[in-house]
């Protein structure tokens, strides 16, 4: 251990030295990162302690020259003021909580998602947002019903038009299903169907999203006979019997352009 409070000195796997910071609050040991010199670590130490001891430092503080990163000054402050140590940079409140990306940039969740979100980093590449799960980069539009190639305020819309708003009740999914649009017509609500292949077909116009789901799922099994060779994302029917699908499948029209399609 360094003779500076809070610094330990380490090893690289070359041999060279380099100094960890690290203090403990609440019976809680922190890790507050690795250092260059001892002095930075010290430095990390110091700055560490003021924040867990005094209430007035907040996420709006951070500058970015701090001698710790964002995310742990995030963790800090939500430790000290909720009693709760999370390494993601999360803070929160009786009824949600803000995941951070910098002090003006976040998302709101509900509490219920907590655990999800503490297990879970969330990166960035692009505009998009996704986390590791089992293996694979999950985007988390999907964990609420929006689809990659949904369309805002076409296919889904927040409630309050924050679109980083991602709290239960400030999410409307519009159009659940591939292929599936809503419209009004006389003041009542129709739902089209369409597929894409060289262009859009217009599989038909339904009463229900139901129907105009399956519809997709009938002219994607036209096209598959007509051996068209794209892969396609059949619509997952929830809620409803195989014999009431295999009913209505049977039972609906779809264009019989899409009935006579042949493949080139």
């Amino acid at each position: 251990m360094s003779q500076l409070p809070g610094v330990y000195t380490a090893k690289k796997k070359n041999g060279d030295t380099y100094f960890r910071a690290s203090l403990t609050y609440r019976a809680k040991h922190i890790s507050l990162g690795s250092y260059e010199d001892a002095n930075s670590a010290h430095a990390a130490y110091v700055l560490g302690g003021q924040i867990l001891q005094d209430s007035s430092w907040d996420i709006s503080h951070f500058h970015s020259d701090s001698i710790l990163s964002f995310e742990k000054w995030v963790s800090l402050i939500n430790f000290r003021d909720n009693g709760l140590y999370i390494a993601n940079p999360i803070y929160i409140r009786p009824k949600f909580f803000y995941y951070y990306f910098s002090p003006s940039h976040f998302f709101i969740f509900d509490r219920d998602d907590l655990f999800y979100y503490s297990s879970h980093k969330i990166s960035r590449r692009g505009g998009h947002y996704f986390v590791a799960d089992y293996g694979m980069q999950v985007n988390i539009m999907s964990r609420y019903g929006i689809k990659n190639y949904a369309v805002l305020d076409k296919d889904y819309r927040f409630i309050n038009g924050n679109t980083h708003d991602f709290r239960y009740e400030n999410i409307e999914i519009l159009n659940a299903y591939h292929g599936v649009s809503s419209f009004f017509r006389n003041g009542k609500m129709y739902y089209k169907a369409k597929i894409h292949l060289k262009g859009n077909y217009i599989i038909g116009v339904y009463e229900t999203e139901t129907e105009a789901a399956i519809a997709y799922n009938k002219a994607i099994d036209y096209f598959k006979k007509a051996g068209v060779d794209k892969a396609y994302t059949p619509n997952y029917m929830e809620g409803i019997s195989p014999l009431a699908y295999a009913n209505l499948y049977s039972s609906i029209k779809i264009s019989p352009k899409i009935e006579h399609y042949r493949s080139e």
